[in-house]
């Protein structure tokens, strides 16, 4: 039997992408899960009467808040918490654009700061419970023309382990998931190469296992974790042309 049957599960960010299918996964394996994102009604498609719907946009912290009682109120309290939600928007230094640069903090890192804050409190209170959060290989090193989603990026992976060393001694538990490249509304309109991709379903599956074997850390595809992994072992200078070089500015 799975370890997920019968926990309760929020999803935040689920309207689409890897947050859409891990819904469909972790009610397939048995949890009760409840989904949140800015859309309502890709909320109600998704859910078919199956999840719980609570609409927030994870930009504003009282709506958070509120959010998390509302989930406490219609699952019960949440055994688990997964962040999918994200942003991203191409642009590099050389045309540096400061409303997209904020935008991608106040999504991908204050707005995992108020779902923290919106659960772990009580988890901690309970004396148990278990934050998820879905960063990216983006995060392990600087990406010419991903400048700021790999910063905020790298910023969750870093703020996720400083966490699981506070919170593993309260009943905590916090799972890092760094996903390479997936199929997604986020990446269809990439136009560079993106090696070793996969379909949501297939990221949702990765997830779902690594949550079952309770690994802190889901890194996927392998080719793209082994090769992102050995990238952080590379002198400065060495990524500094390489990173041109993928780039096409070099």
């Amino acid at each position: 039997m799975s370890s997920l049957v019968g926990q309760r599960v929020w999803l935040v960010g689920a309207s689409s992408g890897i947050g859409a299918a891990l819904a469909e996964e972790l009610h397939e394996r048995g949890a009760i899960v409840a989904v949140s994102a800015r859309r309502a009604d890709r909320l109600d498609e998704l859910s078919r009467g199956r999840f719980a719907t609570v609409p927030v946009d994870v930009t504003d912290h009282a709506a958070v808040l509120e959010g998390a009682r509302q989930v406490g109120e219609t699952i019960g309290p949440i055994d688990t918490v997964v962040w999918c939600a994200g942003y991203w928007h191409t642009f590099d230094a050389t045309d540096w654009q400061a409303e997209e640069f904020a935008r991608h903090v106040e999504v991908n890192l204050l707005g995992l700061g108020h779902v923290v804050d919106a659960t772990v409190p009580e988890m901690v209170a309970r004396g148990r419970g278990h934050l998820v959060g879905v960063a990216s290989v983006a995060g392990y090193r600087g990406l010419s023309g991903a400048e700021a989603y790999a910063a905020t990026k790298s910023a969750q992976i870093t703020l996720l382990e400083s966490m699981r060393a506070s919170l593993s001694a309260k009943g905590v538990r916090v799972t890092t998931v760094c996903p390479g490249f997936v199929r997604t509304e986020m990446t269809e309109s990439n136009s560079f190469p993106m090696p070793f991709i996969i379909d949501a379903d297939e990221a949702a599956r990765e997830i779902a296992d690594g949550l079952e074997s309770g690994r802190p850390e889901i890194v996927f595809p392998w080719p793209m974790a082994v090769t992102m992994k050995l990238a952080r072992l590379l002198p400065v200078r060495a990524w500094t042309v390489l990173s041109s070089r993928l780039a096409g500015r070099a």
